[in-house]
């Protein structure tokens, strides 16, 4: 496929389901060469197949992208596939344990840091010391508008989200000379699969809890994951060159009403 990110090679991190799989769906009818990571084949197959049934050029490598070794496996492999890394999204996440702070585990706080913030720390260092050497990259990261909010009985989520406004603020400040772009995409609530888990801890149905969430935005609606995927393309393009170390809100106006 042809288009303004054409034969570019990215890595989506989390793509089999939700908003990664409309990420590499996106960068991948614009011409991007996608690796799409994640925890279950299944999912990653289905996006694969997906999205090469379209033309898109797409590959998937399953592995835990919150640990060292899986990172450099992810590299290293999309490297033999495709080429040198030139697009990097960090979008695998967790909800984490949703209860006030007195009743979360240790266990629960700590896996939830290790998959949303110490993920992406790694990815992003594995990231730059490659595109350093070619001084060019994009590095996007989707982080969530409770990294602008206090967000009751989600401690351990919220600390992660506001923990990625601060890595990418500083690596954006850290890379700008080697012509790396760093910048964050934060959504509010997303129709994706994880609204079934979110209602089911919450005691709701998922439309209850969508309808809920849209009557508090000032466009009364929820964001699907193709207006993250539009935004993501934008940034990752040469036509957003000179956006750096930016945090920007998708939530059909939650954040300012």
């Amino acid at each position: 496929m042809v288009g303004r990110l054409a034969d570019r090679v990215a890595i989506v991190t989390g793509g089999g389901t939700g908003i990664g799989a409309g990420i590499a769906e996106r960068l991948a009818h614009d011409g991007a060469r996608v690796v799409i990571s994640g925890r279950r084949r299944h999912l990653l197959q289905e996006t694969v197949d997906r999205v090469s049934s379209n033309g898109g050029m797409i590959a998937s490598v399953a592995g835990d992208t919150a640990t060292e070794d899986g990172v450099k496996a992810l590299f290293r492999e999309t490297e033999s596939i495709f080429g040198p890394v030139e697009i990097l999204v960090n979008n695998a996440a967790i909800a984490g344990p949703v209860a006030p702070i007195w009743e979360t585990d240790t266990p629960g706080w700590e896996e939830t840091l290790r998959i949303n913030l110490t993920g992406p720390w790694l990815c992003c260092r594995e990231a730059c010391r490659s595109m350093m050497e070619r001084r060019s990259g994009k590095i996007v990261n989707i982080g969530s508008i409770s990294g602008k909010r206090p967000l009751a009985t989600r401690t351990p989520y919220t600390t992660t989200k506001m923990g990625l406004v601060g890595l990418t603020r500083t690596l954006a400040a850290e890379v700008g000379p080697y012509n790396i772009n760093v910048n964050l995409i934060s959504p509010g609530a997303v129709d994706t699969p994880r609204m079934d888990e979110l209602a089911e801890r919450w005691n709701t149905t998922r439309d209850a809890l969508l309808g809920g969430i849209a009557e508090t935005s000032a466009l009364k609606r929820v964001s699907q994951p193709y207006d993250i995927a539009n935004l993501t393309a934008f940034l990752v393009s040469d036509e957003a060159r000179n956006i750096q170390g930016i945090d920007i809100t998708v939530d059909a106006g939650v954040w300012f009403s």
